[in-house]
C-alpha cells in the first residue's frame, strides 16, 4: 500500500542505504555540497501535525529536510513550526501571495514581506517556495519578475534557482510520482521529457525504491511531498485518496482550458 507513513519510512531508508546526503535548500543554495545528495522539500498545505510526525521519523534517521508553511490557518500552526526548527530542518515560506491578492503585484509584494516577516519572527528563514493555488489563474512567481526577493535576504526559490539540468525532481503532486500529468504548476516542463526518456519517471514509491535499489538514479534529487497526503491506512488515507483523484479531474480539466 503506498502513501503511508511505514512506506515513507521505507523510502528514506533506501536513499540512506543508496549513500545520498541529506542536504535542506538552504544548504544547496550556499553551496560547498557533497557529491550524491537529496534535497527533502516538504509543502505544508494543509494538517500540520502530519508535518511534525514526519519531521520527528526524519530527525531520528539524521534526514534534515526543508518545510515550507504558507500563512493560512490550515498550515500554519506556530507551536509546530518551532518544533521541527528545533529538531534540525529548514523553515521556508510557502508564498501564494499573488493569488490571495487578485493579481496585483504591489498589494502582493507588501502580503509578502509581512508574512515573511511574521514567520521570521518564530524561525530563521532564508528560502521561499510558491504555492501552486491550481485553480488560480495567477502565478505567484512573478511577482519576482518586478522584485527581487534577494533584497529581503531570501537566498532560494526551488522553482526559480535550481539547476535542473543536474538535478532529477520528484513531486507527489496528485498523490502520485508521475503527477506532472495532472499538474498544473508543480513541474519542472522543460526537463521532464528527457527525464523520461532517461527512465526516471515514476508512479508509486515502490518503484523509486526499486531505481534506488539499482542505483539507477542521478547524483542529485530533490524530493517534494505534501505530508498531508502520507498517513497510516485509516479514514485520513481514504479521505485523502478519495479527495485527490477528485482534485486530479479538476486539474486535469483546468490544463486543458488553458490549452485552447
Amino acid at each position: 500500500m503506498d502513501f503511508t507513513c511505514q512506506k515513507y519510512q521505507e523510502l528514506i531508508s533506501q536513499l540512506k542505504n543508496s549513500g545520498y546526503v541529506f542536504v535542506t535548500y538552504c544548504d544547496y543554495c550556499r553551496g560547498k555540497l557533497p557529491q550524491r545528495f537529496v534535497i527533502l522539500r516538504h509543502d505544508v498545505d494543509l494538517i500540520p501535525l502530519n508535518s511534525a510526525v514526519i519531521a520527528k521519523f526524519e530527525a531520528k534517521m539524521g534526514a534534515k529536510a526543508s518545510f515550507y508553511f504558507r500563512a493560512v490557518p490550515e498550515s500554519w500552526n506556530e507551536e509546530i513550526i518551532k518544533e521541527i526548527h528545533l529538531m534540525g530542518h529548514e523553515i521556508g515560506y510557502h508564498y501564494e501571495s499573488l493569488t490571495t491578492c487578485k493579481g496585483i503585484i504591489q498589494i502582493a509584494y507588501s502580503d509578502f514581506i509581512k508574512n515573511l516577516g511574521k514567520l521570521r519572527k518564530l524561525v530563521p528563514v532564508s528560502t521561499i517556495c510558491m504555492h501552486g493555488s491550481p485553480r488560480s489563474p495567477y502565478d505567484s512567481k512573478d511577482i519576482w519578475k518586478q522584485y527581487s526577493f534577494k533584497d529581503l535576504g531570501i537566498i532560494g526559490e526551488p522553482y526559480l534557482t535550481t539547476d535542473f539540468s543536474k538535478m532529477l525532481y520528484l513531486t507527489d503532486t496528485g498523490r502520485r510520482w508521475d503527477g506532472y500529468k495532472v499538474s498544473v504548476r508543480d513541474k519542472i516542463e522543460e526537463f521532464q521529457e528527457e527525464w523520461n526518456n532517461k527512465g526516471w519517471s515514476f508512479h508509486s514509491t515502490d518503484d523509486i525504491i526499486k531505481a534506488l535499489q539499482e542505483d539507477r538514479l542521478p547524483n542529485q534529487i530533490m524530493i517534494t511531498t505534501h505530508p498531508q497526503r502520507w498517513n497510516d491506512f485509516g479514514l485520513a488515507w481514504v479521505t485523502e485518496y478519495i479527495m485527490q483523484n477528485l482534485k486530479n479531474v479538476v486539474k486535469t480539466s483546468i490544463i486543458k482550458m488553458r490549452k485552447l
